[in-house]
């Protein structure tokens, strides 16, 4: 069973920046597509960044040209770089691991990491 585990998460004034972490624990992620995704009260968890295992990226518009994801395949990390937060970023997030070509559903990843929750003040 694979374990994920986000680290991170805080609270940051609007126009702050934080990194969140996601660490698994088994089952490499080098050769799959991982996710981060996040969920606010009362909303749908929505799709923030995708990693594919070649190194493409994806961002949600929301977030293009503020969040950076990357990944350190040697370390089995994933990262979530957030800058120029701003007060509709607060919710939880997490990352998940999908197969090769997992998209922008969260149905398509099999593991989630607990979330980490991120609150932004305006």
């Amino acid at each position: 069973q694979v374990q994920l585990v986000e680290s991170g998460g805080g609270l940051v004034q609007a126009g702050g920046s934080l990194r969140l972490s996601c660490t698994a624990s088994e089952r490499t992620i080098r050769w799959y597509t991982m996710g981060w995704f996040r969920q606010a009260p009362g909303k749908e968890r929505e799709f923030v960044a995708r990693l594919e295992n070649t190194g493409n990226t994806d961002y949600s518009d929301s977030v293009k040209g503020r969040f950076t994801a990357s990944r350190d395949n040697a370390k089995n990390t994933v990262y979530l770089q957030m800058n120029s937060l701003k007060p509709e970023d607060a919710a939880v997030y997490y990352c998940a691991q999908g197969r090769i070509g997992s998209g922008v559903g969260p149905a398509e990843y099999a593991y989630w990491g607990q979330g980490t929750q991120v609150t932004v003040s305006s």
